[in-house]
């Protein structure tokens, strides 16, 4: 009872859904000074012609921002003109500036990217085994770093990585477009990301990493391109962003099989709200696969999905270990969208042949709700594990429009939940209690998200 009590206050005083205020994580503003410092790349001899690579002088002019970290921070300023550069490293105290019709191009010679080592949670690349190239912009253990602009362009020029990974040319794993590690207090806003060749922005191992007001662009028949990858990182805000992608939009991750699970380190406390989201093979809102570390906590609010294979996902696999729970989805408008939503058990490969075959993921307390969706083709697909089923699945307020295509809206096999106001009515597993079941549990997700 008192458990019950205090979860009803909670939510009296502090959560309101549906279009008003969540008091999430994205309603903690970052607060960041300004820098007193400021310098123009072309200070350190770039030149912003497009042709001319200015890896020298991106890392030339950090090196000596570098020297007013304690004085307050510093600025580098990147004014109108197309910037060539390979791979270069951020600091501590910096905000990158892009001015308007500045845009930085990532060159299109895989040695100026250069190598480094897989992320520990992985254990090799993602795509192949051993290293990986290094991302266009980077900061490792990092705090305080901004990269901003009026609007300004990072351009990865991702086409000659595409067309190498689709020919198996390359010997180690692609390179992202932005990338954090182990680093805290990181801001992403007003900026456009086009043509990465795989991620683009892909925080790991962070905290308190807010990205707003951006806009993140592949081409659809990009391979297996994604916008934004929180990964094993906490306090982590999206909001007002407009991303499309070739494969996922926003996907959430945290580590690979026994990698994942002996770095332990989770995805949690993560806020989406006010993004629209298109993928063209992949799915708009993703959860892992590569979930070994856990995902959990993660709060996602008026969301647009649109022109897509999947609109959300939960992907996992035997051997994964892990867990996927305490998700609270809200506020969504589906359009044109093939599955609205899928729990998929036997998804993703393994990194090698070391996986526990007995290490079974959990996969739990997920919230659907208030979601209309227009032209889909199948409602949901759940498919568990039969060692692990997939269960508290909650999809209340639910309303669908199918198109003549659909032979079965809903498909489940080991998987159980509760539901209210679905339409179309979803299958039997989903419908295994009286509808106060559900409500309870919207109650014990929305009062996680207060309290953290």
């Amino acid at each position: 009872m008192a458990v019950a009590l205090l979860l009803l206050w909670a939510l009296c005083n502090a959560i309101r859904v549906n279009g008003e205020e969540s008091n999430g994580q994205c309603d903690h503003k970052l607060k960041f000074n300004p820098r007193p410092h400021s310098v123009s790349i072309q200070e350190f001899g770039a030149i912003g012609d497009g042709k001319t690579l200015n890896t020298i002088a991106f890392r030339n002019a950090i090196f000596y921002l570098k020297s007013f970290a304690d004085k307050g921070g510093a600025q580098l300023y990147v004014p109108p003109g197309q910037w060539l550069t390979g791979s270069f490293n951020l600091t501590s105290h910096l905000t990158l500036f892009l001015e308007k019709d500045a845009i930085i191009l990532g060159s299109q010679d895989p040695s100026h990217w250069g190598i480094v080592e897989p992320l520990p949670s992985y254990g090799r690349g993602i795509e192949l085994p051993g290293r990986r190239y290094r991302s266009l912009v980077n900061g490792y253990m990092l705090r305080d770093v901004v990269i901003t602009g009026d609007n300004g362009t990072i351009d990865g020029q991702g086409s000659v990585w595409w067309e190498w990974f689709t020919s198996h040319s390359l010997n180690y794993t692609r390179p992202h477009l932005v990338e954090f590690v182990s680093s805290e207090y990181v801001l992403v806003s007003n900026i456009s990301l086009l043509n990465a060749p795989a991620y683009n922005i892909h925080p790991v191992y962070c905290s308190n990493v807010h990205i707003h007001n951006i806009s993140v662009y592949a081409p659809p028949e990009s391979p297996y391109t994604v916008g934004i990858v929180p990964d094993s990182s906490d306090n982590i805000c999206i909001e007002d962003c407009n991303i499309s992608m070739g494969h996922d939009a926003i996907a959430f991750k945290s580590g690979w099989d026994e990698y994942g699970i002996a770095y332990g380190r989770p995805t949690t406390i993560a806020h989406v709200r006010r993004v629209d989201l298109r993928s063209s093979t992949g799915s708009s809102l993703a959860f892992g696969s590569e979930m070994s570390g856990g995902i959990s906590d993660i709060l996602v609010e008026e969301v647009h999905l649109y022109d897509s294979l999947t609109g959300i996902e939960f992907r996992t696999t035997t051997g994964r270990g892990g867990y996927i729970k305490e998700i609270m989805i809200s506020d969504v408008d589906l359009l044109n969208v093939n599955t609205s939503f899928a729990a998929i058990g036997d998804y993703g490969s393994h990194p090698d042949d070391k996986f526990d075959p007995d290490a079974f993921p959990v996969l739990e307390k997920i919230t659907l709700q208030n979601i209309i969706g227009t032209n889909i083709t199948i409602a949901g697909n759940f498919k568990g594990i039969e060692e692990s089923p997939f269960t508290f699945i909650c999809l209340s307020n639910i309303s669908l429009s199918i198109n003549s295509t659909s032979l079965s809206p809903w498909q489940c096999s080991y998987v159980s939940g509760f539901s209210e106001s679905v339409f179309p009515e979803p299958c039997p597993e989903l419908m295994n209690s009286s509808t106060s079941s559900c409500g309870i549990l919207m109650l014990e997700l929305q009062f996680y998200n207060i309290i953290l």
